[in-house]
């Protein structure tokens, strides 16, 4: 693309939390990217759970895949119209949506990661270029394709002399390791969200455990705490990246005597979270300084005070107090490697994902 391309770029950002999607308006025009506006787009209750069944196979599942897609860029769609207005601006001065689509499934060792989109649609609709399928460039090459926002952490968080790390809570959990002086790490460390959010619909009819009170109903249960950490997972070296594959409510399902209180197993939910992330941080960030949160766990205010008692050398804080609100994070990161695309500059970090090495990533669909 040529240097006349607007800086100006839509993130989009649907995780595995399946709750919506979070579209930013970004302007790259200098060093520091500045949000100019934001915008949630709720997912209908038919959306999300078509994206829940769409986890595990299922009969005619190509058919409902293609038509699930359809529907998400009509939603997407909606979502950028929503955004641009909100800055006051037209379509035409938009150079691209950045669009990460819905995760449905994710095999980097079987060579694939499924993200549902349909970024011909998003285009039509939008009268946007869009720039999407971001993993599948990393995977080609060797890598798990995820996680890749650290590459954006690094442009972002870093600091000279601080030893800082990003924690973002999504759904899954992911760690970068900003340490001065040394190469960037990134990987996945656990579930997030996923879990403790599935447990409390089971059981409450809410989406989420709102400030975490229902997890501080209960108690921990030490027995079923080390069962979920016995996972293999917890102890495979970086680089490893995750999802609802491994960590899905029926994992949990398999690992409960079936007598716990539920409050009980939130609980444990959210030590599980807590733990996983700590652990990794001592084992594979040592001697960090800061920790930093975003994504929706930031929220979590009880998720947020056992990461401060688990971690209490290390000051831990939102991604806020550095500029950048929690909520938008990753949204701004999928904006910012579409400008990276947009201008033909590589997008991973090979020692975050495995790859062979850098590469640009995602494909343009222009306007």
């Amino acid at each position: 693309m040529s240097s006349a391309v607007p800086p100006l770029v839509v993130g989009l950002m649907s995780g595995t939390s399946l709750d919506g999607v979070d579209a930013v308006l970004v302007d790259f025009a200098d060093r520091h990217p500045r949000m100019l506006a934001t915008f949630w787009q709720p997912y209908s209750d038919a959306i999300r759970q078509q994206a829940l069944q769409l986890q595990t196979p299922q009969y005619d599942e190509i058919r409902s895949a293609a038509l699930f897609a359809n529907e998400l860029a009509r939603c997407y769609a909606e979502a950028v119209r929503q955004v641009i207005a909100k800055a006051g601006l037209e379509a035409t001065q938009i150079a691209a949506i950045g669009c990460h689509g819905q995760t449905i499934r994710h095999q980097p060792a079987a060579g694939y990661s499924v993200q549902l989109n349909n970024p011909a649609l998003l285009a039509e609709l939008a009268g946007i270029a869009v720039v999407a399928d971001f993993r599948s460039r990393d995977i080609a090459a060797g890598g798990q394709g995820a996680p890749l926002v650290p590459a954006f952490h690094a442009a972002v968080f870093g600091d000279p002399e601080r030893h800082r790390v990003i924690l973002n809570i999504g759904g899954i959990a992911n760690l970068t390791d900003l340490n001065p002086g040394h190469a960037v790490r990134g990987f996945d460390c656990g579930p997030g969200n996923l879990l403790m959010d599935a447990w409390i619909e089971r059981h409450k009819g809410l989406r989420y455990d709102e400030a975490g009170r229902w997890a501080r109903e209960g108690q921990i249960l030490p027995e079923l705490l080390d069962k979920l950490l016995a996972d293999a997972f917890f102890n495979t070296n970086p680089p490893k990246s995750c999802g609802r594959d491994e960590f899905s409510i029926a994992w949990l399902e398999h690992r409960l005597a079936g007598r716990e209180r539920p409050e009980d197993v939130q609980a444990t939910l959210l030590e599980l979270s807590a733990v996983s992330a700590t652990d990794a941080l001592r084992r594979w960030c040592e001697q960090s300084q800061e920790l930093f949160v975003c994504g929706g766990g930031a929220h979590n205010q009880a998720l947020m005070a056992r990461l401060q008692q688990l971690l209490p050398d290390c000051r831990v804080a939102s991604t806020d107090s550095l500029g950048q609100p929690a909520d938008w994070v990753e949204a701004v990161a999928f904006a910012w490697l579409a400008w990276r695309t947009l201008r033909g500059e590589t997008g991973n970090l090979a020692e975050v994902t495995g790859a062979g090495g850098p590469r640009i990533l995602g494909a343009i669909y222009p306007r």
